[in-house]
């Protein structure tokens, strides 16, 4: 019904421009009246003028309406009142309402945009993000707090605190992570994550001073060290303590001057006294042992990093440990996938990483049922090179899971507790980690990740 007065204006219009167009074509056909001819020619074009203009009302309310919405102004009204039908009405409401609609939209992600600045200022880890020329874009308190650099206009015024951090920064891959020691009250834990806004690849980081958590770990380390240190030491000394104290009243009372002058020890007091040096020459033996498994422990030697073929580092493995393994009725498997993968790492340090997890794995299988260890190189679900070692012995009981990294603990009747603390330093020194998974009397897997 409404869009009948927009078609009877049409028709109207139509109408008369036709009426026009007659009358002109009746007066031309009178000789010598030219004057009405003209007029009603002025008013044909005027009518038809007009017509367009009124048939394209309804094309510029749209673009209106769509330079309104791309160009995010939202006080644009559309009239309510039109005289055109009330289609032309419904028309404007609904123009009035998807603009309100997108008012209330903008006004919310506004309000959301605020509450995300607000909430980065005031989180204690520091935030900053930087586009691929360099350009900060968002950086908030903490991080300022944390770097205190003056004037900071792009990443590359990291160089300012620290070169060593900037090229950090600037090779760090998207989900990655590093630490680093600025200074003596600054030891950072950066991690990253990318991301694409307004066509340009921006860089996320995150900033977290560890170094109050970093000695409070420091100390507990130092406690469980010298608790492990003063346990064996005192094993050692308080025997040997004990025994000298026999030995002397051995000497002071069995020994006795003969009628040569020379002194003179009964048999059974000597044998006694050859005993007990020979204890006592054991336990400082031990103990010699236990302080040069110690030395071992703080002076790993820094990696020589190289290109290292996980299928060659296998094989020479494999090679190494054979006879050993075939004597003990095990088998070792390897795989490699994809074939040729490659890792940056220190091969011979790596190697006796695994040379000291496949001897544990065999020690763990004295007695299980499926006499197979499994050595497996891949990648993870984030592309980073790992390696996995499986035995199906008897396993490692949960509570014992993170204490078997802890220098000399072992479950061990003959181990020294000081393998799987030094393989976990390794890998720290190749910037990755070393994990245990493990299901008693089911299957255990060391993990070792490279990045």
């Amino acid at each position: 019904m409404g869009f009948r007065s927009f078609a009877i204006g049409i028709i109207w219009r139509v109408l008369v421009i036709l009426g026009l167009a007659l009358g002109i074509a009746s007066v031309n056909v009178q000789d010598g009246i030219a004057l009405p001819a003209v007029v009603l020619m002025v008013l044909l074009v005027g009518v038809t003028f007009n017509l367009i203009a009124y048939g394209n009302t309804t094309n510029r309310k749209i673009t209106r309406f769509l330079e309104s919405i791309r160009y995010s102004d939202f006080s644009s009204r559309f009239t309510k009142d039109s005289k055109m039908g009330s289609s032309f009405r419904e028309m404007n409401l609904s123009f009035n309402e998807v603009i309100d609609a997108f008012r209330k939209t903008r006004a919310e992600k506004e309000e959301q945009m605020l509450f995300l600045q607000i909430m980065i200022q005031h989180i204690n880890t520091g935030i900053l993000s930087f586009d691929s020329r360099g350009r900060i874009g968002v950086i908030n308190g903490a991080a300022k707090q944390l770097l205190r650099i003056h004037q900071f206009k792009d990443i590359y015024d990291l160089g300012k605190l620290s070169t060593e951090l900037l090229a950090n920064v600037v090779n760090i891959k998207p989900g990655g992570s590093f630490s680093i020691n600025v200074r003596t009250d600054l030891y950072l834990n950066v991690q990253s994550a990318a991301f694409k806004m307004d066509g340009n690849n921006w860089t996320l980081l995150s900033f977290q001073n560890i170094k109050s958590e970093l000695q409070k770990n420091e100390l507990q380390a130092w406690q469980n060290l010298t608790k492990v240190l003063r346990h064996e030491i005192m094993n050692s000394m308080t025997p040997i303590a004990s025994l000298s104290n026999s030995l002397g009243t051995i000497l002071e009372e069995d020994i006795q001057q003969g009628k040569t002058g020379l002194l003179e020890l009964e048999k059974e007091s000597y044998l006694d006294l050859a005993e007990g040096l020979r204890t006592i020459s054991k336990r400082s033996i031990g103990l010699v042992n236990f302080v040069n498994a110690y030395r071992d422990y703080t002076n790993i030697p820094q990696p020589k990093l190289a290109a290292c073929s996980l299928k060659a580092l296998f094989d020479n493995c494999q090679v190494l440990l054979k006879e050993e393994l075939i004597a003990s009725n095990i088998s070792l498997t390897t795989n490699v996938q994809p074939t040729g993968l490659e890792i940056t790492a220190d091969q011979e340090l790596i190697q006796m990483i695994l040379i000291n997890l496949i001897k544990n794995a065999k020690e763990a299988m004295a007695s299980a049922l499926r006499r197979e260890i499994i050595v497996s190189g891949g990648l993870d679900s984030q592309s980073i090179p790992v390696i996995r070692v499986t035995d199906f012995g008897e396993g490692i009981v949960p509570e014992a899971v993170e204490r078997i990294f802890v220098p000399f603990y072992t479950t061990k009747k003959t181990g020294s507790g000081i393998g799987l603390a030094i393989s976990r330093q390794i890998m720290h020194l190749h910037h990755g980690t070393l994990e245990v998974y493990s299901e008693p009397e089911q299957q255990t897997t060391f993990l070792l990740r490279f990045g």
